[in-house]
C-alpha cells in the first residue's frame, strides 16, 4: 500500500468522524500504532483522534482494554473474540464514539496452520452498536505488507461504519 492511499483513507475516516461528530480510537496489537500513526500524519487530526492503545502484548490487551485472560487463554490473542473485545475496550477506556481494534500474525514467524502468517483480525464498534469483527488472510509478502494492508482494511473498515 502506498502512503498515498493511506492518506488518502484516512483524510477520509477523519472527515466522516467529524460529519457524524464522533472520536475515534484505536486498539492495535500487530500494527503497533501504525493506524492512529496514519490518521496524525493529517494535520488538524486532533479534532477526531481521541487515543490509540498499542496493547502487543496479552497483558497489555487485559491491563489496557480490559481483555479477559481467560478469553485470551480460550481463544488466543489472533481471535474474532479477542478483537471485539478489544474494540469494545478501547471504546469502553476512551471518549471516542468509534474504536477500531487489529490482532493478527505479521510474521514472519509465529503462524501455524490453524493462524497462518498473514491472518488478522479487526473489530469495530460504534457506540450503541454492536461490535462487528471481520477476518482477513493476506498474502505473505513480509511483515510490513502485511502491516501496512492490516492498517488500509482497519481505515475502510472505520469508513464502512460511519457511511
Amino acid at each position: 500500500m502506498s502512503g498515498l492511499i493511506a492518506e488518502v483513507k484516512a483524510i477520509a475516516v477523519l472527515e466522516a468522524c467529524r460529519a457524524k461528530g464522533v472520536l475515534l480510537a484505536t486498539a492495535e496489537s500487530c500494527t503497533g500504532g501504525l493506524i492512529a500513526a496514519s490518521l496524525t500524519d493529517i494535520s488538524g487530526s486532533s479534532d477526531v483522534v481521541d487515543r490509540g492503545f498499542v496493547t502487543y502484548s496479552n497483558e497489555a490487551k487485559h491491563d489496557m482494554l480490559g481483555v479477559s485472560s481467560k478469553l485470551i487463554d480460550t481463544h488466543g490473542a489472533v481471535s474474532e473474540e479477542v478483537a471485539l473485545a478489544m474494540a469494545a475496550g478501547a471504546l469502553k477506556h476512551s471518549r471516542a464514539g468509534i474504536a477500531v481494534s487489529v490482532t493478527g500474525v505479521a510474521g514472519p514467524g509465529g503462524g501455524s496452520a490453524a493462524k497462518p502468517v498473514g491472518l488478522v483480525w479487526f473489530g469495530v464498534v460504534l457506540k450503541g452498536q454492536a461490535p462487528q469483527a471481520v477476518r482477513h488472510i493476506f498474502p505473505d509478502h513480509g511483515r510490513a505488507s502485511i502491516r501496512h494492508a492490516a492498517v488500509n482494511t482497519a481505515l475502510d473498515l472505520v469508513l464502512k461504519t460511519l457511511i
